[in-house]
């Protein structure tokens, strides 16, 4: 029970009790009231505008840890990109090129996936943009990965066959080294009819008449289309991996068109037919329809001195046989 209120009254010179209505009980009450909420408020206010709720620290800590984890898999991914563009600098510049095979061009390695819309999900976050990004990364390695399985399919299939196209590459002389001398190479040279500098798209072999000329690798004669012209009796052999070699001005040829040789075979004999002003064989590789320097494919046949002394020979700016 509250204690009792007293007033003095100056007209009676007595003290009188107070007596306080309903309505200034509520009055007083609803102030009261009102006054806490509102410093209940503004204290909330302060509290949560400077200091975490429990709730808001735990997911403060769980956010830091994905941020924490989403930089340490981008690490990792960086290091795993790392190793494979070594395994595709190791497979275009050795493995292709060990087994004749085209570099996968970079468009193909490189392809990115989808569009904006892939990532859409991922979209309207704090961290959009680094979950965006780690998931744009996580797709490219995925593909170059794919990429580069799908090479190595293609190289273990290669391997396989390696033993046909090491056979069938042309990889000896026409002629034997002891019945010839090398007296022009791949290149610009005089020629000996028309005497004006042209392209020499060979190498001659000069030797004596009816000196044997061999198949330089595996392979099926076929028909020259054409580049009989000026090479007199000319032979042409398809050796597959996108490789042929012709032998000119023969004698007399010995393989016929369709017939099946292997490297070493006889197929004719050294001659002077065509444009030709003097007996020797000459002699081209064609890789792809484009005519290459022979020079890099008597790797059978020659020490590493005997090399040197035919690059030698054939880099002379000479007059051409042919």
């Amino acid at each position: 029970m509250g204690k009792a209120r007293y007033h003095f009254n100056t007209k009676t010179l007595s003290f009188e009790e107070l007596k306080t209505s309903v309505k200034s009980k509520a009055v007083k009450f609803i102030s009261f009231f009102t006054s806490g909420m509102v410093l209940s408020a503004a204290i909330m206010l302060v509290v949560y505008s400077f200091l975490d709720s429990p709730k808001e620290k735990a997911l403060k800590r769980e956010n830091a840890k994905l941020q924490l984890e989403y930089a340490m898999l981008n690490d990792h991914m960086n290091q795993v990109s790392a190793i494979l563009t070594n395994l595709q600098n190791r497979d275009d510049n050795i493995y292709r090129t060990i087994f004749e095979a085209e570099p996968i061009s970079s468009d193909i390695r490189k392809a990115g996936y989808g569009g904006v819309e892939r990532y859409k999900e991922l979209q309207g976050y704090d961290n959009s943009t680094l979950m965006e990004n780690t998931a744009r990364k996580l797709d490219m390695i995925s593909h170059q990965v794919y990429v580069q399985s799908k090479s190595f399919d293609e190289i273990v299939s290669l391997a396989r066959n390696k033993e046909k196209m090491l056979s069938c590459i042309p990889a000896i002389q026409p002629v034997k080294k002891t019945q010839c001398v090398i007296v022009s190479g791949f290149g610009y040279r005089v020629h000996p009819i028309y005497k004006t500098l042209r392209m020499h798209t060979g190498i001659d072999f000069a030797a004596k008449t009816g000196t044997p000329i061999y198949a330089t690798g595996d392979g099926v004669v076929i028909d020259p289309k054409g580049s009989e012209s000026g090479y007199g009796n000319v032979i042409v052999i398809n050796h597959g991996y996108g490789y042929e070699s012709l032998y000119g001005h023969m004698s007399r040829i010995v393989a016929k068109i369709g017939d099946v040789v292997k490297r070493g075979q006889l197929i004719g004999y050294v001659g002077s037919t065509g444009l030709s002003v003097a007996p020797h064989c000459h002699y081209e590789i064609i890789k792809n329809g484009k005519k290459i320097d022979p020079i890099n494919f008597f790797y059978n046949d020659l020490t590493p001195a005997e090399y040197e002394k035919v690059i030698e020979q054939a880099s002379r700016q000479s007059q051409s046989l042919s």
